[in-house]
């Protein structure tokens, strides 16, 4: 019954979406929203089983894989890919000073867990908003998007690496994460040569649109695979779905882009069913009893909220002299929104004893503000621009 009460949610958040086009909210912070209201918190019509666990994990690294289809590996190379990374350098810095004063003044125990959560960027909700204002192809966006792209690569590969890897010392650690790279690197190698076949290529045509549906076969069995391989490496199998996300779009799976049909193929599974019950069940689980019922953590969330602010956002106005002042706050703005990796991380950190439940309630609540507020108050700002003129051409930003 509690799969069918989500599933029905699941349609009805899209659909208030479309008849209030206005509500400047993505349906991820409304589908956490609706699964608040229908959990134990509230009303109290689904509880956690083991049918929407299962789903919830598939769901979750459904939305990782998409994630790592979604990144650009060669706009991380180029001049875009340089400055987004002295950005998220200064934001790491900024991190870090945030969550050691968080840890002076008693609010958390684990800065370093901390500092990597506010550093984070979701660019899966970014996008929509980019192809939304015709901003996705514009050295704006590219900006944009690059930064979002490091920012959820960068702090997937922490936490991987320092708080979900079950080996007991950091040498051991780190062998693990340098083994499963490795594996993925000579795996990329070989599925690469075998790509380039003829008869392959012919097969994979010949089977796109038929029942076999050879290609989207092909990458979801990528995706379990390299999500089994990190968890043998005692790493997050989220490590493994998003590095295959990766893989398929590096070894031109469907060509040198993500075909439109193939990914719109993956995206229907992902985001039409398994997407949606990820975060639903994400509300489902959130204590917010515990949370109202605790000052400290409810102070916790408007700290936690202007950090990610402070740490996201200030390190854009490097972006002014290429994309202009007002842009370089509209990316400050986007930047600093961050839901999925929030939920993820709060997840790892509750299980392995970095922080408490109420700490993960108010790290996630200041995540559904961030997703909520930053992107509208950013659509506005770039909407109000008018017509702008290109201030500076990409050569000259060195």
């Amino acid at each position: 019954m509690g799969v069918l009460i989500i599933a029905a949610v699941a349609v009805v958040v899209p659909v208030v979406l479309g008849l209030l086009p206005k509500v400047p909210v993505p349906g991820a912070v409304l589908e956490v929203i609706a699964g608040i209201v229908i959990g134990p918190s509230v009303l109290g019509w689904v509880h956690i089983d083991v049918s929407i666990v299962v789903l919830s994990d598939l769901g979750l690294g459904m939305l990782l894989f998409l994630a790592g289809l979604e990144i650009d590996i060669d706009s991380l190379r180029g001049p875009l890919g340089r400055l987004a990374g002295v950005a998220f350098g200064g934001s790491a810095v900024l991190g870090a000073a945030c969550a050691f004063a968080l840890r002076l003044a008693g609010l958390v125990t684990q800065p370093l867990f901390l500092a990597i959560v506010l550093v984070s960027t979701s660019a899966g909700l970014l996008l929509p908003l980019l192809k939304d204002a015709a901003q996705e192809d514009t050295r704006f966006g590219q900006l944009v998007m690059t930064a979002a792209a490091l920012a959820e690569v960068a702090p997937i590969m922490l936490l991987s690496l320092l708080f979900s890897a079950t080996s007991k010392t950091a040498a051991a650690r780190a062998a693990s994460l340098a083994i499963f790279l490795a594996l993925l690197v000579v795996s990329g190698l070989a599925l690469g040569r075998v790509r380039q076949l003829p008869s392959l290529e012919r097969l994979l045509n010949r089977l796109e649109d038929r029942s076999a549906q050879l290609r989207v076969r092909a990458a979801l069995t990528i995706a379990l695979a390299f999500g089994v391989l990190a968890n043998r490496f005692g790493l997050a199998s989220i490590l493994g779905a998003f590095a295959a996300g990766l893989l398929v779009r590096i070894i031109d799976l469907s060509g040198h882009a993500p075909h439109p049909q193939f990914q719109t193929k993956l995206q229907g599974i992902g985001f039409g069913f398994l997407i949606p019950i990820f975060f639903i069940a994400t509300g489902v689980q959130f204590d917010l009893r515990a949370l109202l019922g605790n000052p400290t953590a409810i102070a916790e969330i408007p700290l936690f909220l202007a950090a990610l602010l402070l740490v996201r956002g200030l390190p854009a106005i490097l972006y002014a002299r290429l994309v202009g002042h007002r842009r370089a706050v509209v990316a400050g703005l986007m930047q600093a929104t961050t839901l999925t990796f929030v939920i993820v991380a709060s997840q790892i950190g509750v299980a392995d004893g970095q922080i408490t439940p109420t700490t993960s309630a108010s790290l996630l609540a200041a995540g559904l503000l961030s997703a909520a507020l930053f992107p509208a108050a950013a659509m506005r700002l770039l909407a109000g621009e008018g017509p702008a003129l290109e201030p500076t051409r990409l050569e000259d930003t060195g």
